[in-house]
């Protein structure tokens, strides 16, 4: 059973930073990719961010400039940067590991930026 634990959420102002965190019970080659996504209310989840084991990194548009994942060298916890905040970032952010077939996912960690 793999295990991802979240934290570094919080509440912060607009054009504030927040970093988070994604502790993995196993290493990142163990998985195609480790990403974030984030899920706002009444909103489908989306990917933020990913990186794979060979550090290839893939953003979506709203993000990028301004986000940054990372991994460190142990490869078990990945991170995400998050600078100039907007309150359209408010969500629900979730860390994921994807295997063939299987996903994995982390409980969540709240994020609010207030305008």
């Amino acid at each position: 059973q793999v295990q991802l634990v979240e934290s570094g959420g919080g509440l912060v102002q607009a054009g504030g930073s927040l970093r988070l965190s994604c502790a993995a019970s196993r290493s990142i080659f163990s998985f195609n990719a480790m990403g974030w996504y984030r899920q706002a209310p009444g909103k489908q989840r989306d990917l933020v961010a990913s990186i794979t084991p060979s550090g290839t990194t893939t953003y979506a548009g709203s993000v990028k400039g301004r986000f940054t994942i990372s991994r460190d060298n142990a490869g078990n916890t990945v991170y995400l940067e998050m600078n100039g905040l907007k309150p359209e970032d408010t969500a629900v952010y979730y860390c994921h590991a994807g295997r063939p077939m299987i996903d994995y996912w982390g409980q969540g960690t709240q994020v609010t930026v207030s305008s």
